[in-house]
């Protein structure tokens, strides 16, 4: 076949065009999408290798392509609200492409879908975190007795907090792990400080929203929430420290309380084995008596 200069730009134009994939990451999923007649599919794991394939295809024509969790149900309530045809591939492209604008993506580089998956379910977990607990400080209103917007100010406290913390654990790199008792699961979310060169910390800015978002809802709801920091220090062990959110503030765990903490599961309360060749210390204090101009709300 001869190719014209049209088709050859056309091609270099295809190569520019960013795409993104709804996939169906579990079976329940992909069963309820098989109730539709335009949706060929009859087994998971032919799906998932089959999309695998399509991603490699696209990437070895230089395409730069996103991968994004595409749930039947709200696949169904969004076709319902824009009056779309559910049964209809033109509609699942409109849906992914709003997936694409509004819902999370991981980038597909070459990994092994396998591999991608776990990725893509952990940052769908964490936008539904901070989108809960965004929802439950933005409904919470202004306090009855001085009119102080509730949610802001804890959002306020909890970043007075996470500096307090980060600019009092010392030096290494450090995770912490924040955990809000809610229904109908815990609220969870981490946060990773690292160091530069010349000791200032290192913070991904989504994470520390999330991490403040989340600590912000433990405060507001006077939740029993907890806080975990590991820190990690060249030719030293880990150290791991914990506190407990009492009111507006966080009270240090001891030794015996952190190991308690650090090696039971968050969500299902199972015993998870302790770690060889880390320390579980008492936490220092953060900060002193109730917040500059501390109000109970």
């Amino acid at each position: 076949m001869t190719r014209t200069p049209h088709t050859t730009m056309r091609r270099a134009l295809r190569r520019e065009v960013a795409g993104t994939i709804g996939l169906l990451a579990d079976e329940v999923d992909f069963a309820a999408m098989r109730r539709y007649r335009t949706f060929t599919f009859d087994d998971h794991k032919t799906y998932l290798r089959q999309a695998e394939g399509l991603l490699r295809s696209l990437a070895s024509d230089g395409r730069h392509t996103t991968i994004a969790l595409f749930d039947p149900e709200e696949y169904e309530m969004y076709c319902a609200d824009a009056g779309l045809d559910p049964d209809a591939p033109a509609s699942r492209t409109r849906f992914t492409a709003e997936l694409a604008a509004t819902g999370p993506t991981v980038p597909y580089e070459g990994q092994p879908l396998a591999e991608l998956l776990p990725d893509l379910v952990d940052e769908a977990v964490r936008q539904a975190t901070w989108e809960y607990a965004t929802t439950l400080l933005a409904r919470l209103g202004a306090c009855t007795v001085c009119g102080e917007d509730i949610g802001r100010a804890a959002f306020d406290r909890a970043a007075d907090l996470l500096v307090l913390l980060l600019d009092n654990s010392g030096p290494g790199t450090r995770h912490l792990v924040c955990s809000v008792p809610a229904t109908p699961e815990t609220l969870l979310a981490a946060l990773h400080a690292a160091q530069d060169t010349e000791g200032a910390t290192q913070l991904d800015e989504t994470e520390a929203l999330e991490f403040t978002t989340v600590l912000a809802a433990g405060i507001a709801t006077h939740s029993a929430a907890g806080l975990v920091m590991r820190t990690t220090a060249e030719g030293e062990p880990d150290r791991v420290q914990g506190w407990r959110l009492h009111g507006e503030r966080l009270l240090p765990l001891t030794a015996a309380e952190v190991f308690d903490a650090y090696c039971t599961d968050a969500v299902s309360g199972d015993l998870v084995a302790p770690e060889s060749g880390v320390d579980y210390c008492a936490a220092p204090p953060i900060g002193h008596g109730e917040p500059d101009g501390g109000h109970r709300h």
